[in-house]
């Protein structure tokens, strides 16, 4: 006989925080934004949703950093991504790379930078 769990919060044994993850590796970050509506360093303008990013930069045409909350503990995190902007494609971990922030860039079907529409990114790894 299958079991049910309905539960409306799940958290650890001394019920203070979330539970921790066993042999398994959730999302530590994602954003998705789009390009023509980051301004400027450092804002959440243009940003649709996202976990653990507290700002992303706009360096320019297809020019972008994404700044997290809560840092990675080194540099040696992965990170997907995606956009359904045409041909275009978001190239990650392209630039400045730490702990704490990552660069990356939008190009076309020329390979030149540009601002596109609907770009995610999601990162894996552990939190420092």
């Amino acid at each position: 006989m299958p079991s049910v769990l309905n539960v409306d919060t799940l958290t650890d044994a001394a019920g203070t925080g979330p539970v921790t993850l066993t042999k398994q590796s959730a999302a530590k970050a994602y954003s998705l934004w789009n390009m023509g509506s980051l301004s400027g360093t450092g804002g959440t303008t243009g940003i649709d949703t996202s976990l653990n990013v507290s700002s992303m930069d706009d360096d320019g045409a297809g020019d972008f950093g994404i700044n997290f909350t809560n840092s990675f503990s080194s540099v040696n995190y992965t990170a997907t991504s995606a956009t359904s902007s045409g041909s275009r494609r978001v190239l990650t971990r392209n630039g400045t790379v730490t702990a704490s922030a990552m660069d990356g860039l939008t190009r076309n079907d020329s390979n030149s930078n540009s601002d596109a529409a609907a770009c995610s990114v999601t990162m894996h790894g552990d939190l420092a």
